[in-house]
C-alpha cells in the first residue's frame, strides 16, 4: 500500500491503480504542496463537513469522476453539488472493491458555513477504519479523546493510525498519546497540526513520546509518500 500525506488531515491510500482520498483540503492550505487539479483518485472519504476537510472535494470528485463517501447528510449536500455519492452512517461499512471503509464515531462538530448567518448541518463527525491490502488503517478524523477508542482498537487490531495532535480544535499531543495506546496501532502518523497558528505542535516530540510508550511513529511532510506492507509492520 502506498500512503501519501497531503498536509493537514488529507491522506491518500493507494493500491495498484486504485486510490482513495480522505478529507481533501489543498486550495487555501498554506502547507500543501500538491494542487487539487493534480490529484487522481477513485473515491473521496469525508470525516465531517468543515471547510478544512471538504474544501476541494467537489472539484476533485468531478475531475476524476470519483465517488464521495460520507454521512447521509454530507453525502446529500455533495449530491446537490452534482457529485456521485455513497451515503452511510455510524457503524456502517462500504465495499469499494479494493478497500472497505467503516465509519466510526468521533467527538467533534460538523457543519458547512455557506454565508453569514447560514450554517448547514453536516451530520455526525466520524473517522474511518479502512481495510486495504491486508492492512487495517484508521483515520480518526477531528476528535477529542474518548474511551471507546479502546474498544475500536480491540475490535479492529489497527496497523496504522492517523491521529490529530493539533489541540485547540481537536485533542492535543498528550491526549493523542492515549488515543494511540488505546488503538494499539503498530504505526502512528500525526495529522491536523501546523496548518494554522492555533494548532502549531512539535510532531517530532510527539513521535519520541510514542516511542517511549512502546509504539512506532512517523512524521510525514506534506507531499511525502511511502509504501508499506503488512509484513513490514510485523
Amino acid at each position: 500500500m502506498k500512503i501519501v500525506y497531503h498536509g493537514h488531515s488529507c491522506v491518500q491510500l493507494a493500491t495498484g491503480d486504485k486510490s482513495l482520498l480522505i478529507d481533501p483540503f489543498l486550495t487555501g492550505n498554506p502547507v500543501a504542496v500538491t494542487k487539487a487539479e493534480d490529484i487522481k483518485t477513485d473515491y473521496i472519504l469525508l470525516t465531517h463537513a468543515h471547510s478544512d476537510h471538504i474544501g476541494d472535494c467537489v472539484p476533485i470528485a468531478k475531475a476524476n469522476d470519483a465517488t464521495v463517501v460520507a454521512t447521509f447528510e454530507l453525502a446529500q449536500y455533495m449530491a446537490w453539488k452534482q457529485c456521485k455519492t455513497i451515503p452511510m452512517n455510524m457503524g456502517g461499512t462500504v465495499d469499494l472493491g479494493f478497500a472497505k471503509a467503516k465509519l466510526v464515531q468521533a467527538f467533534h462538530s460538523s457543519g458547512i458555513i455557506e454565508d453569514e448567518g447560514k450554517i448547514i448541518y453536516g451530520g455526525m463527525p466520524g473517522g474511518f477504519v479502512i481495510q486495504i491490502e491486508g492492512l487495517t488503517v484508521i483515520h480518526a478524523g477531528d476528535t477529542a479523546l474518548f474511551s471507546d477508542m479502546k474498544m475500536i482498537g480491540e475490535r479492529h487490531h489497527i496497523d496504522i493510525a492517523f491521529i490529530p495532535i493539533g489541540d485547540h480544535f481537536t485533542m492535543g499531543p498528550e491526549d493523542a498519546l492515549q488515543a494511540a495506546a488505546w488503538y494499539g496501532a503498530k504505526l502512528v502518523i500525526p495529522i491536523h497540526y501546523n496548518t494554522f497558528p492555533p494548532i502549531r505542535r512539535d510532531a517530532d516530540a510527539f513521535v519520541k513520546a510514542l516511542e517511549a510508550q512502546g509504539q512506532k511513529g512517523r512524521v510525514m511532510k506534506p507531499g511525502e509518500s511511502f509504501e508499506i506492507t503488512k509484513e513490514q509492520l510485523g
